[in-house]
């Protein structure tokens, strides 16, 4: 697993989720999780997941912190599990900063009714993706968010450490698989 930090702002609006997104953007060709600071505004024609369409419910942040994770090696329900274990993560190094009243439900986390994040799974025809947003800051959003800045969080410096986590998480998990013989 490749990870990088872009630390030039970008916007995000649906479409950077697509095949090969790492190697047309930073040159990194293969499994990947990239990261980036900018605004978020994913209209509905533009949305992944259904039930927010069908919900009438698109999304907007005025800045969040995105990942951008992209695997060769896996189907669309292992993405699934990846994006959890993604989440999950993201809430333990919060969890380490100070952000005790964090609960994940899903691929979300929340702190108390507010929703910290947006993440979604999806195939494409060569590869499993997700997109997972952390809100930085949460003024005009459609609904009630928490945001890092709330945390006194460094963006920047918590996605390098979120990539590192991630990485080693994914790689650790490869180790696991190739390590046991197989039983009759």
């Amino acid at each position: 697993m490749q990870v990088h930090f872009h630390d030039r702002a970008l916007r995000y609006d649906g479409s950077q989720l697509a095949s090969h997104f790492a190697y047309k953007n930073f040159g990194i060709l293969g499994d990947s999780a990239v990261a980036f600071i900018g605004p978020c505004e994913v209209r509905l024609d533009a949305m992944v997941d259904l039930e927010d369409v069908r919900s009438q419910a698109p999304i907007f942040s005025p800045e969040m912190l995105h990942f951008i994770v992209e695997t060769f090696q896996l189907e669309l329900r292992g993405g699934v599990f990846l994006q959890r274990l993604l989440i999950a993560s993201i809430a333990e190094l919060l969890g380490a900063k100070g952000a005790r009243d964090l609960r994940r439900e899903g691929d979300d986390l929340y702190d108390g009714e507010k929703k910290l994040s947006v993440s979604i799974a999806t195939r494409s025809p060569v590869s499993t993706l997700l997109h997972l947003g952390l809100n930085i800051r949460t003024e005009g959003t459609p609904v009630p968010t928490q945001g890092l800045a709330q945390y006194s969080v460094d963006p920047a410096g918590f996605a390098a450490e979120c990539l590192e986590a991630f990485k080693k998480e994914y790689e650790s998990s490869l180790r696991a698989a190739c390590k046991v013989r197989g039983v009759p």
